[in-house]
């Protein structure tokens, strides 16, 4: 491999290609078929340990107190694994735990190896990787139900149809901790091939993960891709397979950070921290949101559609449309339970707070609330929080000299208080208007009392914080957190992302009524999540009740609005790595028809993000 200084000069044989590394900004001449794994022992072996904006800023290894080694790369903008061999001129960038997908890509393979360990531990139950916690990934050991007609055995189920979940001691979390370990310590190889489907299939039901067979099934494809972490024994080659929808690294000698604590019947699978690949994200026991996430994922099982591949099958059977009147019905219920508990400290509760993560639904939330609230009597108000933002020049800056309009201190706390406080006295105060060209607040010209049955309604990011309100009783305050808290899986250890449906519910959105593309979307994301981390997530106990705003419906929905926008992103673009992750994962879903999406009732949620909404 020969290092060229300047684009303009050529390679010199006919087998050599013309590859543009990133990391250095330097070209090479470099054989053809020369794998990315090869390529990065030559030019870029560690990457710093930093946040991502540092790293693609072109922040030297040498110059940082931490390096991460190569996990991935992006080829063109494509995400690739090591094993890529390079066959054309490419520009190619090598990527660790510091870039959003060099962490997904650990995560991933991580699984993998936690995969086996149960395997090895335990041959005849199911891992089930569940749905995300604010630590990690939530797993239960489960078991499966005897069967005497095959290998295709389902996980058992109790007599209410909830899963029958085998229990874990400290020795047990112990054991699977340190089989991990060893099978790291081994750094095993993971290899990727191509099967055909019925392989597949075979192999995923004598396994004990049906789901994951019914889902290939479901897809109607001629071949699947299947990874296999292999060791040689003396009786010849050992594996272990599995599918995943991202690539993995080459070995599992990558994957020694991690930690096991248990959590409620399972265990939290704990990765490192963004930015300090040498520590453990800390285990933080949010006991609500993981019930909110566990009730819906009982839920999901008892109607029957647990992973992607039933709900694909539901759709080929013609049942999108009850599917869709279920999963209404559900929210409507969710929605009166927590008017009823509004309902009832009504002598004491005259102001309700929502706050929740971006594209969560807390506009149609607060609406569909109010709406069961009158039902029981009240008459709701309702106040926009954003209307308390100080003037322009008084807004806090960030530590890029920027504006943080997001800031608890870019909101007027002294008024909002004080006119809470007389509200509550029965008072009558002048509510504010701010005017966002101007930047500065105004007088809306608009009064508001509250009367006896009058309950208050705001909604914000900064909603469940404590010290928004910290000059009003407590006591007359009910919050709520409302969040796309999905439990929906593709299949028995690859569950969705809610930030991932949080996404798609705004690029839709966002394009629709906002005008903004696709590609800005993803490009913003980043930072919207990086101010939900600060100003909510911390936040989320504090919630009197949870609304779960994710509906079993709305990826095969959003997959009818999404994918049309998201395969506009050109090649060329930042954005377009992101794009295509998520049209893979998207791939794994049948969409809904224009008929189907029809039904969706114009009170639903959904319709904020889609448009028809009567609300």
């Amino acid at each position: 491999m020969q290092k060229r200084s300047g684009q303009n000069n050529t390679a010199m044989e006919d087998n050599k290609i013309r590859i543009h590394c990133i990391n250095n900004g330097n070209y090479y001449d470099v054989t053809q078929g020369t794998t990315l794994s090869e390529f990065s022992k030559e030019v870029c072996t560690m990457l710093p340990d930093t946040d991502d904006e540092r790293y693609r800023k072109g922040v030297p290894a040498s110059n940082c107190e931490a390096t991460v080694p190569v996990l991935a790369a992006l080829v063109d903008h494509q995400l690739k694994e090591l094993d890529f061999r390079m066959m054309m001129p490419h520009e190619v960038e090598f990527i660790g735990y510091n870039h959003p997908d060099g962490r997904r890509t650990y995560i991933r393979s991580l699984c993998f190896v936690l995969q086996k360990a149960v395997r090895d531990l335990y041959p005849d139950k199911t891992l089930v990787i569940d749905y995300s916690l604010p630590s990690g990934l939530y797993c239960e050991i489960r078991e499966r139900e005897k069967s005497t007609s095959g290998p295709a055995e389902a996980q058992a189920k109790n007599e209410d149809g909830e899963p029958v979940i085998h229990p874990l001691n400290v020795q047990d979390l112990a054991e699977i901790r340190s089989r991990m370990q060893e099978i790291v310590k081994e750094n095993l190889p993971i290899v990727k091939r191509k099967l055909t489907s019925n392989e597949a299939i075979s192999i995923f039901e004598e396994n004990g993960q049906p789901v994951k067979a019914r889902l290939v099934k479901s897809l109607g494809r001629y071949t699947f891709s299947v990874y296999f972490i292999e060791k040689q024994t003396s009786g010849g080659m050992e594996s272990i397979a599995d599918t995943f929808y991202g690539p993995l690294v080459p070995s599992t000698g990558y994957l020694g950070c991690f930690a096991i604590s248990g959590f409620k019947d399972g265990f939290c699978l704990q990765y490192p921290m963004e930015g300090n690949t040498t520590k453990i994200e800390p285990m933080i026991k949010q006991s609500k949101i993981a019930a909110s996430l566990k009730r819906h994922s009982v839920w999901c099982t008892i109607i029957g559609v647990k992973g992607i591949g039933t709900l694909n099958r539901a759709i080929q059977r013609g049942e999108a449309v009850n599917l869709i009147n279920l999963a209404e019905a559900r929210h409507e219920r969710d929605y009166a339970e927590i008017a009823d508990l509004i309902y009832h400290q009504r002598a004491k509760t005259r102001i309700v707070f929502i706050a929740g993560p971006s594209s969560s639904g807390k506009t149609s939330t607060s609406l569909r609330l109010a709406v069961q609230c009158k039902v029981l009597g009240l008459n709701p108000k309702v106040i926009e929080l954003d209307n308390y933002f100080v003037d322009r020049d008084k807004t806090p800056r960030d530590e890029n000299g920027d504006y943080d309009f997001e800031s608890l201190r870019a909101m007027d706390l002294d008024l909002l208080n004080s006119q809470l406080n007389d509200l509550l006295a029965g008072k009558t105060v002048r509510i504010p208007k701010y005017n966002f060209k101007l930047g500065k607040r105004e007088d809306s010209g608009m009064s508001m009392t509250l009367e006896e049955k009058d309950i208050l309604i705001m909604e914000g990011i900064h909603a469940l914080n404590p010290e928004m309100t910290s000059a009003v009783d407590d006591s007359h305050i009910f919050r709520l957190y409302a969040s796309a808290l999905t439990s929906l899986s593709i299949d028995e250890n690859n569950n969705i992302s809610t930030s991932d449906n949080r996404l798609l519910r705004r690029m839709v959105r966002d394009n629709r009524v906002r005008g903004i593309t696709p590609e800005e979307t993803i490009m913003r994301w980043h930072s919207v999540r990086r101010g939900e981390n600060r100003n909510i997530f911390p936040f989320q106990e504090n919630a009197d009740a949870e609304f779960n705003s994710a509906l079993i419906f709305e990826l095969p929905m959003l997959k009818y609005y999404a994918e049309p926008l998201l395969r506009r992103i050109p090649s060329s673009s930042p954005a377009f790595s992101e794009a295509t992750r998520l049209l893979k994962f998207l791939d794994y879903i049948i969409a809904l028809s224009p008929d189907e999406i029809a039904a969706i009732p114009p009170t639903s949620i959904m319709r904020e993000f889609i448009g028809g909404q009567t609300l």
